[in-house]
């Protein structure tokens, strides 16, 4: 009876060693979206205008606040302000900056792509926060106001486990 009972205390710490074991092997994907800086508004009909001065400048603070997150890919929608608010901080990190459709948000191939790694993402006031609640799954941020350029959402996916924090930066 003596073996029985030590048989199955090695069981027991063998499938505890293994499930912990487990647990610690689960990727983190964590996910940073910011909507682009200040845009040029001078001309109503250019749909794809510059950064302005001051969208230049929220950009290099957007570097400068991502300075320490160890980033591994940077995307950006193809719009020129999209593309100009993500250059310094994809620069800062030695990435290149990738292109994703804002019509194909969290798809399977941007899902492999990005499984287990640390992903800057910028878009645009509509595109963002619909972009967050694709990755969790829920119906929890509504378009950013036209006037603030200065939201970062971070989300975290740990397993099945999701969690997101927004932060100011204005």
């Amino acid at each position: 009876m003596k073996n029985a009972h030590k048989g199955g205390k090695l069981i027991f710490v063998a499938v505890l060693f293994f499930s912990l074991f487990a647990k610690a092997q689960q990727e983190t994907t964590t996910y940073y979206f910011i909507r682009h800086a200040e845009k040029d508004r001078s001309d109503s009909s250019n749909r794809n205008p510059h950064l302005t001065e001051q969208g230049l400048n929220r950009a290099q603070d957007w570097s400068t606040i991502l300075r320490d997150v160890q980033l591994e890919a940077v995307y950006s929608t193809d719009y020129n302000r999209t593309k100009e608010t993500a250059q310094p901080t994809a620069e800062s990190h030695t990435l290149n900056v990738q292109m994703y459709n804002p019509r194909e948000l969290y798809d399977a191939t941007f899902v492999k792509a990005t499984n287990g790694k640390t992903v800057l993402v910028v878009g645009h006031s509509n595109t963002t926060p619909s972009f967050v609640n694709k990755v969790l799954g829920e119906k929890k941020y509504e378009a950013i106001d036209d006037s603030n350029n200065g939201n970062l959402y971070i989300v975290t996916i740990i397993g099945d486990k999701k969690s997101v924090q927004l932060l100011h930066f204005n």
